[in-house]
């Protein structure tokens, strides 16, 4: 007989139309348009960094001279771009589709949500061309391994408790990620920190709407469906390191093959773990940990979910801490 499964903290959600009416507003006074003023005529300074050290975790490679860590923070900065293009394509069809349930309800919060799609669908268009201007002056070989319609598809085929988990997770990292490492770095290609200073503008919003409608399904689902959505999500954070595993592969097989020089064997290896550590941190350790998303985690899970969710993640996260 299968045990019965404990019930999640006792609490009410009830949305404020107010927080969906001023993410409307702020949304209108952030909104920024990709050639006029993101990119406004001005290629990548491949003389500097892209990725500040606090992620990339570059600084370590101490055997790398400064031109060699400056490409390996480019390649891993070009990764970044791509990454996030990849992930908003799941968003912004899962947005889309629970959007429905405004439809012929609060035109406020449906107003919000479609404008978080449409911002959405402005990022993946902004991450393309920054991959065709990436393309055009770093050598060839490059791979982005996921394909982003793939991933999307696999993604949204789990519950929706799990996959508005996964949303906020992410949203909450991309926020921290330019607060702490990247807007304080003033060593790093203009145009590129200025990619994420306009994403984050925009990102803080979805943020706040991302943690209203997980609520919002944390009070639909009953005690069994939330336990398969905490087991959805573990294995999405496992696909999620997949991802990783691979594209670090990749990009550590793409930078040993154009750093200039040969490495021993020892430097070789210390690079390639260098790489996951760094995408394992930025991808799932610096979400898990960031102290909102661990807050509202805590208040809809049980003590024993949240020790399989701890469980999932201790080796990631003992291998990006070290």
């Amino acid at each position: 007989m299968q045990a019965a499964i404990p019930a999640s903290p006792a609490r009410t959600f009830t949305p404020a139309p107010q927080r969906y009416a001023k993410c409307i507003e702020v949304s209108k006074r952030v909104r920024w348009d990709i050639d006029g003023d993101v990119i406004r005529g001005r290629r990548f300074d491949f003389a500097k960094k892209f990725m500040p050290d606090g992620l990339s975790k570059i600084d370590r490679l101490t055997f790398l001279q400064p031109s060699e860590a400056r490409f390996l923070s480019q390649v891993q900065g070009r990764t970044y771009a791509n990454m996030f293009a990849l992930v908003e394509r799941y968003i912004g069809a899962k947005v889309l589709d629970i959007s429905r349930n405004y439809w012929l309800g609060d035109q406020v919060a449906l107003e919000a949500l479609v404008r978080l799609t449409d911002e959405e669908l402005k990022h993946q268009e902004l991450f393309r061309r920054l991959e065709g201007m990436a393309a055009s002056e770093m050598p060839e070989g490059y791979e982005f391994k996921p394909q982003p319609n793939d991933v999307a598809g696999a993604v949204l085929s789990k519950s929706t408790w799990a996959v508005l988990g996964l949303t906020l997770d992410i949203e909450l990292f991309s926020q921290a990620h330019y607060r702490s490492s990247i807007e304080p770095d003033a060593n790093l290609s203009e145009l590129w920190k200025d990619v994420f200073l306009f994403h984050w503008k925009e990102e803080s919003q979805h943020a706040i709407l991302d943690e209203m409608e997980w609520r919002r399904e944390d009070e639909r689902v009953t005690a069994k469906e939330r336990d398969a959505g905490v087991s959805d999500l573990i294995a999405l954070v496992a696909d999620v390191d997949g991802i990783v595993q691979a594209q670090a592969k990749a990009d550590a097989a793409y930078f040993l093959r154009h750093v200039g020089r040969k490495l021993s064997p020892a430097q070789e290896e210390a690079v390639r773990d260098l790489v996951l550590k760094a995408y394992r941190w930025q991808y799932i350790a610096t979400g898990v940990q960031e102290p909102r998303f661990a807050e509202v985690l805590a208040e809809l899970v049980t003590p024993e979910q949240m020790g399989r969710i701890g469980a999932a993640l201790a080796p990631i996260l003992a291998h990006a801490g070290s």
